[in-house]
């Protein structure tokens, strides 16, 4: 779509909320879009041009995204983590990523199968490199393969996205320990131009508290392994004890809970409000059982003739000093105690630097001495990513740092230097002004369908069930798909002021200068402007509404392809709510061909008698009237689509045909099996004015 004037500059570059928000910049309002329209393979497709490990994603994505997503400020935002994974198990499409930079040549090993290192190897391997991945393990997937938990994540989910990494050209070798099995130095012996160091980090810290040596002990990140991979099951239900307040703990404690335990009881540090795990964790955890216990922290074991017996809490003030540093204060006066059997440290993971001893620098610490800008370590053509660097983090954030790593290494591998500060930052779209937030319906959220927590807790068989097409489709609906609306052209706009008039949700204003602007950034992508302008000075940013017009040609070739003696009848729809439903899509409608609009709100007069122009007899606008199901977040579409039906009609019998030729109708949601009667209906009207076809006859 050719660019005009400054304000259409205004949005250029500038990413919605969302996309900016998630660590790798997925296209989240297009396949949003993809799911809400029922084009669910291209949903998959644009998930999978920036995203290796879409399946793990759409599992257990922290979704930062929502977190951002502007509709927070109406009411609640999509559930875009539950859409990517619908679109994975509903989408059909392979992965097929335009490789981020030129072809490179160059032999690279990244030791750590886990996010990190997969994401980099599969970047690298998608530029050219012969990339080979080394995992101690005997599987791909670090962290997410081995710990967290499977009524989170199954193995199927992460084996297909190792699947598709391994058809992209990435080489695995497993059982393969750095420091025992192999050295950096043998790496480059064997012509590895560079590696990467993505090991994650895998020891579990624990705590030296009175009590704490004997029996009873165990650390979180042992324990969640020995229940995945091992079957691991309690005896004699005891009464757990876990220490920490964060996803990690959650984990534990909830499948301390699958594995047996009489009952879990939980003591962390922080308060209610500051508690690190994720809300919804949390949540799922106490609909478990769980006993949460904040703002307590470990004083000692207490045993009795050798076995632990209960965990003596002491009162924590203040977790953070400040400057927002962990800094805890106690209450020394006010003490505690939970009764249990067993005790699990869940307070955190650190690396381990005996693989790399005495080949990398390391600190006094036992870190990797690491440059964040150029991800280099000390040694040349070694480079390090992951939490190994960054400290505790989300998958997906590890696998933007993976990401930055891979550009590096190709830097590296092309004798050019690397500086992460270099890499371009997209600004996203302010919030919404609170006025045009007032003015959006609200439409409640849906939640991913779960098992009951009587029912989850009696396995290990993933709790969530995921959305069916018919919620995922009203789900996706509900985003306000940001910074793809109207665009005003200046030179064209003599501003008459339409625009101001027509606009429900008050986005073109009059400015200082006595000129219209339209706010794109508020802009709500109804598109009732863009169809009223008399100079067609109104553009949309995204190219749906031009895509949607040109499919209306081959689409009357289509049709008057198979006239069998009745008039050839276009129908324009609705794409969405019952129009992007599979049984409606796959419907076969022998008088008529489809053209769907994403809103008939965007359906300009000049289309319909494009329409005609191009052989079609007659055209038939079918709307969606509002339904509790298939709820439309737009305003005042149905009238201003039929006046525009109208005016075009007017236009029609101006020229000596019938008005009949196009006609409006409205197919509430709960009725999509009558589409074919509606359309029936017009043909009837227009045979019943003088039938074109068989006046052609």
């Amino acid at each position: 779509m050719t660019q005009h004037g400054n304000q259409d500059l205004a949005l250029d570059n500038i990413h919605p909320p969302c996309q900016s928000a998630c660590p790798l910049h997925q296209g989240v309002r297009d396949y949003l879009l993809a799911i809400a329209t029922g084009d669910f393979d291209r949903s998959l497709a644009i998930i999978k041009e920036t995203n290796p490990l879409p399946f793990v994603c759409g599992t257990i994505c922290a979704h930062h995204c929502e977190d951002e997503c502007r509709r927070n400020d109406v009411d609640k935002p999509p559930s875009i983590r539950g859409l990517k994974r619908f679109a994975i198990e509903y989408g059909t499409a392979k992965a097929s990523p335009s490789p981020e930079g030129p072809q490179i040549e160059g032999k690279v090993a990244v030791i750590g199968a886990g996010p990190a290192g997969l994401t980099a190897a599969y970047d690298l391997a998608l530029r050219g490199a012969d990339v080979t991945v080394f995992d101690n393990s005997d599987m791909a997937g670090g962290a997410v393969r081995h710990y967290i938990p499977l009524y989170r994540l199954p193995d199927e989910a992460i084996d297909q996205d190792i699947d598709e990494i391994a058809e992209q050209g990435v080489k695995f070798k497993y059982g393969v320990e750095l420091g025992k099995d192999i050295t950096i130095d043998q790496l480059e012996k064997e012509g590895y131009q560079s590696i990467l160091l993505a090991m994650g980090l895998p020891v579990s810290r624990g705590l030296k508290l009175p009590g704490g040596e004997g029996e009873g002990i165990l650390n979180a990140l042992p324990f969640l392994q020995q229940v995945k991979r091992e079957g691991f099951k309690f005896e004699d239900s005891p009464t757990v004890i876990v220490i920490g307040g964060g996803n990690v703990a959650m984990d534990v404690a909830r499948s301390a809970v699958r594995a047996g335990a009489g009952k879990v009881k939980l003591a962390c540090l922080e308060c209610d409000e500051e508690m690190p795990a994720f809300s919804w964790e949390i949540e799922e955890a106490q609909e478990e059982g769980v006993e949460m216990n904040p703002s307590w922290g470990p004083d000692q074991i207490i045993r009795e003739n050798g076995k632990i017996k209960g965990l003596g809490l002491v009162e924590c003030t203040c977790v953070f000093d400040d400057q927002g540093r962990f800094n805890p204060e106690f209450n020394k006066e006010s003490k505690d105690m939970l009764e249990g059997d067993l005790v699990i440290f869940a307070i955190g993971q650190g690396g381990d630097p005996e693989p790399v001893r005495g080949e990398i620098d390391i600190d006094e610490r036992g870190r990797i001495i690491f440059d964040n800008r150029t991800m280099a370590t000390s040694r040349p053509g070694v480079f390090a990513c992951g939490e190994m660097v960054t400290g505790p983090g989300t998958a997906v954030q590890s696998m933007a740092n993976g990401r930055v790593a891979a550009k590096a290494i190709a830097n590296y591998l092309q004798g050019i230097p690397f500086d992460s500060a270099g890499l371009e930052e997209v600004p996203e779209l302010e919030k919404l002004d609170s006025k045009v937030a007032e003015e959006i319906d609200r439409i409640d959220r849906n939640p991913i369908p779960m098992m009951s927590p009587e029912e989850r807790t009696r396995h290990f068989k993933q709790a969530e069930f995921g959305y069916d097409p018919e919620t995922a489709i009203c789900e996706a609906r509900r985003c306000l798909t940001c910074a793809a609306g109207a665009q005003r052209i200046d030179e064209l706009c003599v501003n008459c002021l339409t625009c101001v008039r027509i606009c429900p949700y008050d986005v073109p204003i009059i400015n200082e200068e006595g000129t219209v602007t339209i706010r794109n950034e508020q802009c709500q992508a109804c598109g009732l402007c863009m169809g009223i302008c008399p100079v067609y000075a109104i553009k949309f940013r995204s190219s749906y509404v031009d895509e949607a017009a040109d499919k209306i040609a081959p689409a009357v070739k289509e049709l008057t392809a198979k006239r069998n003696g009745e008039p050839a009848m276009l129908a324009i729809t609705c794409a969405y709510g019952a129009f992007a439903l599979p049984e409606f899509l796959k419907q076969e409608h022998k008088d008529t061909v489809v053209v769907r609009y994403p809103c008939v709100g965007k359906v300009d007069s000049l289309h319909l008698l494009k329409a005609l122009e191009e052989g079609a007899d007659g055209v038939v606008v079918v709307g969606c009237s509002e339904s509790d199901k298939f709820k439309c977040q737009y305003k005042e579409i149905s009238q201003w689509a039929e006046k525009r039906v109208n005016h075009a009609s007017d236009l029609v019998e101006t020229i000596g045909l019938e008005r009949e030729r196009i006609s409006f109708a409205e197919l509430d949601g709960e009725e999509i099996d009558k589409f074919d009667q509606v359309v029936a209906d017009a043909v009837k009207k227009l045979k019943e004015a003088g039938s074109p076809a068989e006046s052609e006859e």
